[in-house]
């Protein structure tokens, strides 16, 4: 059975744009990321082979990262696959923390080799990664000869590079100037954060790194950045489109001659042809474009959809929709009318409405324990609450978000237990010492050995029961896939197997959905959610031939990072004061999450506050839409199975 969506590499950007108004860098932008990391892999080879007929090495710049990932698998299918050598190729890598040893699991030589260098046939001497164990005082000399090692390759000839969420590039962080070379640099606070999922808390990412600086990227003869994901959305627009400036690293590309982005649709949000192309020239007026033009004039200029008036849309850029239409009641009206048919206090239809099956059987995907409360616990109360039959697929255990004195503490709980009540106890003993012995010599980072990763994972059911019974769901109905992508112990995850893959398709042939409901947040850091929503799709593909599914409607929910935008929401589903409070009441049940602030995606709140105010502000701007006023909204797109 082949899980794997068809992609075809060879198809062309969907969108590129070159030097010219707000773009500043070029930039190219695909339909799915591994349509992006193909083409640069192959750009990549290209260049090898290249190179070696003209009998010359070929010199890369290499970055670390989920960003390039797919593109060092590509390079090892070549390799294996294609015959692609590498023998001619000296690569050096932009970055390290320090202090850091080679063989720690967040070391970016770890990282280099298990993703690319053991599985290519590059000789080990012509590798450059910097060195996280030299001592303090031998930095700067180590630091001026890894540039001096880069000049006697000859220079870089294609430097790949990601960006971080403040515009840095490597750990060139706010403030680098275009002059700044190999160095070590104290790490921004936001760049600690972002790191600190690897790390297991904030507080044991190294606070420096050594790091090419800015004015070495730019001596590369070519340089590809990459972004994938809305995370990435705000500062690939600023970067493109912004003013230079030392307080986003990222912009000085725009005085290198061979840069080009590279991006998905999602890290492409915020661009001006993306967001706005009104203002650029030209559209074609679909359904779709016309919302979404209609919102931002809304919000724009401050008054509801209905009340928007000729001079508006002649005054932004909107002449053309308005010629088209003839006047903007009727643009008004029909954009209102599409607003308003969104919202549904019934997301799985009414009793008693002709050919609406009622109840129906639901299934709702949470990529990690909590996911389905946060995103959408109003709407899976109101599932329950109106009598359908709803299940919970949660498709990871989420052992490593569960911190070690959690653990401790429901292992001495156990023990004190058996104790208590004269149950037998010499194997909950000897469990509660092993963990005991390991958590008291355990480093920063270190895997979690078998007995302390299964009772992470039991802390997370229990609590994900909870959460559910709050909103109604019976423990019957629950179902820990325990994906095996995920149980690594270590953020650092599998690729996705027919194992995976068979489990989801195995569950939904049981249950027969006539809903789905899933994570379609592309924002989140750590990828999890991006995977699952992967195999939950593929296993979708493999069941559209099953009878069942010509009744089957797949909806996409958000996660706790963003929400969908206004113009894109299909369903809209309003939740009262009291569903918020039952929502709240839910997500408490995640006692051992009561404190993930330390985590990417982070705004300093906890995951209840970000999905009330994101759920509040939703409602707000259907509220300032002119559409009626609720407490909050739980937002969905369906998904048509592209």
């Amino acid at each position: 059975m082949t899980n794997a969506a068809p992609i075809d590499f060879s198809a062309p950007p969907i969108a590129q744009q070159t030097v010219g108004g707000p773009v500043r860098i070029p930039y190219e932008i695909y339909a799915e990321s591994r349509q992006t990391s193909y083409r640069v892999a192959r750009t990549i080879a290209d260049l090898i082979r290249q190179r070696a007929v003209e009998g010359r090495s070929c010199v890369l710049g290499l970055a670390t990262g989920s960003t390039p990932v797919d593109v060092y698998a590509q390079l090892v299918r070549m390799h294996r696959e294609e015959g692609l050598s590498f023998a001619n190729v000296i690569t050096f890598n932009l970055d390290e923390y320090f202090p850091m040893q080679a063989d720690c699991l967040q070391s970016y030589h770890r990282f280099m080799h298990e993703h690319l260098f053991s599985h290519i046939d590059i000789p080990r001497e012509q590798i450059h990664i910097p060195d996280g164990t030299i001592a303090p005082e031998q930095v700067a000399d180590y630091c001026q000869q890894y540039e001096q090692r880069i000049a006697q390759a000859g220079g870089i000839d294609l430097q790949l590079l990601g960006i971080g969420r403040t515009g840095h590039i490597g750990f060139n962080e706010p403030g680098s100037g275009t002059e700044s070379k190999t160095r070590l640099i104290t790490l921004d606070g936001m760049t600690r954060i972002d790191a600190a999922s690897d790390f297991f808390g904030v507080e044991n990412v190294p606070r420096r790194a050594i790091t090419m600086g800015v004015g070495t990227i730019l001596q590369a003869r070519r340089i590809i950045i990459l972004a994938f994901g809305e995370g990435k959305a705000k500062i690939v627009a600023r970067t493109i489109e912004g003013e230079m400036s030392p307080q986003v690293p990222a912009t000085f590309l725009q005085n290198h001659p061979q840069t080009t982005f590279l991006l998905d649709q999602a890290a492409a949000a915020a661009l001006t042809e993306v967001q706005t192309p009104w203002v650029l020239g030209e559209v074609r007026w679909d359904k779709t474009m016309v919302r979404r033009a209609v919102i931002w004039l809304s919000q724009l200029v401050g008054r509801p959809v209905l009340m928007l008036k000729d001079a508006d849309y002649n005054e932004h850029h909107l002449q053309d929709l308005l010629a088209e239409y003839g006047s903007a009641y009727e643009i008004n009206l029909q954009v209102f009318r599409q607003l308003q048919n969104t919202i549904t206090g019934w997301p799985a239809g009414k009793p008693n409405t002709p050919g609406v099956t009622f109840p129906k059987r639901v299934v709702v995907f949470s990529p990690h324990p909590d996911d389905d409360v946060i995103s959408m616990g109003g709407t899976l109360t109101r599932l329950a609450d109106q009598g359908h039959e709803v299940h919970i697929a949660y498709q990871t255990s989420g052992n490593i978000a569960v911190f070690d004195d959690d653990a401790w503490r429901f292992a001495k709980f156990a023990a004190d237990f058996c104790d208590i009540f004269g149950v037998p106890s010499d194997a909950v003993h000897q469990v509660t010492q092993r963990i005991s012995e390991f958590l008291k010599q355990k480093g920063a980072g270190q895997t979690d050995i078998p007995e302390l990763q299964q009772l992470k994972g039991l802390i997370r059911r229990g609590e994900a029961a909870f959460g559910a019974k709050v909103c109604g769901v019976p423990d019957e109905r629950l179902h820990f896939q325990d994906l095996p992508f995920y149980e690594t112990g270590v953020v650092r995850k599998k690729p996705i197997s027919d194992e995976d893959v068979n489990l989801t398709v195995n569950l939904l042939r049981e249950v027969k959905p006539h809903q789905i409901y899933a994570a379609g947040d592309l924002s989140d850091p750590h990828g999890t959610h991006r995977t699952c929503l992967e195999i939950l799709f593929r296993a979708c593909r493999v069941c559209q031939s099953d009878d069942w599914w010509s009744q089957c409607e797949v909806w996409l929910y958000r996660g706790a990072w963003q929400e969908w935008p206004a113009h894109e929401i299909e369903m809209a589903v309003p939740l009262s004061p009291q569903e918020v409070d039952r929502k709240r009441e839910a997500i408490f049940k995640h006692e051992s999450q009561k404190d993930r602030a330390l985590f990417p995606g982070s705004d300093a709140r906890e995951f209840w506050q970000r999905a009330e105010a994101r759920n509040a502000a939703t409602a707000s701007m259907y509220d300032r839409l002119g559409l009626a006023q609720y407490q909050a909204i739980e937002g969905f797109v369906k998904w048509k199975g592209e």
